[in-house]
């Protein structure tokens, strides 16, 4: 019975996650016969309030490829720390390989000013207002990867407040004292 209750709320945890298609690629095999092309899938799931994940597939025919990478996604979903649900926490870099990354929180109404491959990531995870660069490779899956390096990086006041032992109160307040002082 335990099993029958469970699959419902599977099906509509997977509902309501949308799916962005960020790269495909042909790929080639040299055989004894020729060539054989298949197609390669990179694919970012989130729910839009703080989840994301990504995935890669390989088929031959590119919506197998695409079905392939979104099981991937789906297993492979984190949670990260939004402040009001809109941007980051506080600035960020990520690194994948030779692709580096930068990313900023913004102010309401800035928008996703970012790049492809990282403009997929941002929508699907729910982020309205950020501000990044990529630098160094363009290659989108070292991109998604660089991104999501960032965002595992990324930490919320309350999970600071814990590992520092106080109170997250404390750490707000020093943040407004902060920019008081920058902005004078």
């Amino acid at each position: 019975m335990a099993r029958e209750n469970q699959a419902p709320r599977e099906q509509k945890e997977q509902s309501e996650l949308t799916e962005k298609l960020v790269h495909i690629n042909r790929v080639a095999k040299t055989l004894k016969g020729g060539r054989r092309f298949g197609f390669s899938a990179l694919v970012v799931v989130g729910d839009g309030k703080g989840r994301v994940g990504f995935g890669h597939g390989k088929a031959r025919e590119v919506p197998e490829a695409i079905t392939k990478a979104t099981e991937v996604a789906k297993k492979s979903l984190i949670r990260v720390p939004l402040r009001e649900n809109r941007t980051l926490h506080h600035d960020v870099a990520g690194r994948f390989a030779a692709g580096r990354i930068v990313m900023r929180s913004a102010p309401p109404g800035t928008g996703i000013i970012a790049g492809g491959p990282m403009r997929a990531v941002f929508e699907a995870l729910g982020v309205h207002d950020v501000v990044s660069k990529s630098i160094g490779s363009n290659n989108p899956f070292n991109m998604v990867r660089a991104t999501f390096d960032a965002l595992q990086a990324s930490s919320s006041p309350r999970a600071v407040a814990s590992r520092r032992g106080l109170k997250v109160a404390d750490l707000v307040s020093r943040r407004k004292q902060a920019q008081e002082q920058v902005n004078d």
